[in-house]
């Protein structure tokens, strides 16, 4: 985890300092889709990035219908220990792939974004840390659903409101690495391809 001043940290900042973005104003977000050189690696990111996005909307909204009432334990369980599941383990891969293949790879291309790297590492230090918070918070949720199914008693509704917290806190910060890592990163890569085609 790279030491970066409070203010760049995930969970302080708006977006990337302005000087990291100068790519990004070259290749608008709203031009992506549009620009055949999406195609292959930054399609690709884009794809994982936007899963992870939708598990993450989809395993707090489902554990705040667990929490209103609207979604039965036996509904639920299995469901979410399988988003969730796939969401924190995906997350891990990508994160470590990233680590250590690509942001190297492109740091060394491009040494004046250095910076930026240094910012989405230190994020992922930060995510990496939520991961394991809120994979220890959805076990303990898992296990009072699965005694209460079985006849035991637990406190479902308290675990479940501390873990659509930590689901919201979580999402927060992940939305903001998303759109940072992706307001680096795909610029880079179409501008790469304009000049290398094999860069994709």
């Amino acid at each position: 985890m790279k030491d970066i001043a409070k203010a760049l940290t995930v969970d302080v900042r708006n977006g990337l300092p302005d000087e990291l973005l100068e790519l990004l104003r070259k290749y608008p977000r709203g031009q992506w889709a549009n620009d055949p050189r999406l195609h292959g690696l930054a399609e690709g990111w884009l794809q994982r990035h936007n899963l992870f996005r939708e598990l993450s909307v989809l395993t707090g909204g489902m554990t705040a219908d667990l929490r209103e009432g609207r979604m039965s334990p036996t509904t639920f369980l299995p469901l979410f220990q399988r988003r969730m599941g796939l969401l924190l383990g995906e997350l891990d891969r990508h994160h470590h792939v990233e680590d250590d293949y690509y942001f190297p790879t492109f740091a060394a291309a491009s040494p004046k974004l250095q910076k930026g790297f240094d910012i989405l590492d230190n994020d992922h230090g930060v995510i990496h840390g939520a991961i394991h918070s809120l994979g220890a918070a959805s076990r303990e949720l898992i296990a009072t659903l699965s005694g209460e199914v079985s006849g035991r008693d637990g406190d479902a509704l308290r675990v479940a409101e501390r873990l659509t917290g930590e689901i919201e806190g979580f999402d927060r910060t992940l939305l903001r690495h998303l759109d940072d890592e992706e307001d680096l990163i795909i610029p880079l890569i179409l501008e790469r391809a304009r000049d290398d085609p094999n860069f994709r």
